[in-house]
């Protein structure tokens, strides 16, 4: 035992410093690499791979029946179908303010996902139907005027006849303002000169124009 602590003093002494310590990080570099990776890379399934643990073979397991995501609850029967007890509803839900930046945005989207059959007037002559597709109901006839505003908002979400529905493609909000904004389009082919204040009657009748608007409802954007 003396003689090889001799030795190992002697090593020492015979290796530089720099060398030694040198030797000690790579030393420690080689235990470090060397160490188990089982916590960092643990024994998982991939997405649809097969599982010999469950009876089924899956290892994706189903979602439990009832499970909502987180956010997705939507209790609020009014706001998410347009109905009550099963009928459309006649007004817009309470948290829908119906302001400029409502029917702008509407506009937008109705422009997007509409105007191509419904076209921009909302007659039904949109450009597709001029190719050939089905011609759809015009808004303006009597039945859809006198219709609740919560049947438009159904027929996006679920669609109708030869309509698909719009729900992956327009969210719950913008269904409203939409549906909003068909409501406008119906006042606007059917007013009259007793419906535009008092203060505006003269831009109509040809008097002095008034500042332009910001966004305009006769068209709009086709996209974001």
């Amino acid at each position: 035992m003396a003689i090889a602590l001799t030795h190992a003093r002697t090593a020492r002494r015979a290796v530089p410093p720099s060398r030694a310590a040198l030797a000690v990080v790579l030393l420690s570099a080689a235990l470090i690499t060397g160490c188990r990776q089982d916590m960092h890379d643990t024994p998982r399934y991939e997405a649809l791979e097969e599982s010999d643990f469950f009876a089924d073979k899956r290892a994706m397991r189903p979602i439990p029946e009832g499970t909502v995501a987180r956010g997705n609850l939507r209790e609020d029967d009014v706001y998410y179908t347009g109905k009550v007890d099963g009928e459309v509803v006649h007004t817009l839900p309470a948290q829908i303010t119906v302001d400029k930046a409502l029917l702008d945005r509407g506009q937008q989207r109705y422009n997007i996902y509409c105007a191509p059959c419904h076209s921009t007037l909302g007659d039904g002559n949109g450009t597709i139907v001029q190719r050939g597709y089905k011609r759809p109901a015009s808004y303006h006839d009597p039945r859809l005027r006198n219709m609740g505003i919560g049947y438009f908002y159904d027929v996006i979400t679920n669609g109708f006849g030869q309509m698909p529905d719009y729900s992956a493609q327009v969210a719950p909000a913008d269904r409203w303002a939409i549906a909003a904004y068909i409501r406008a389009l119906q006042l606007a082919q059917a007013g009259t000169i007793d419906d535009v204040p008092a203060a505006d009657r003269g831009v109509l009748e040809g008097g002095a124009p008034a500042a332009a608007p910001e966004a305009s409802h006769g068209g709009g954007a086709a996209h974001d």
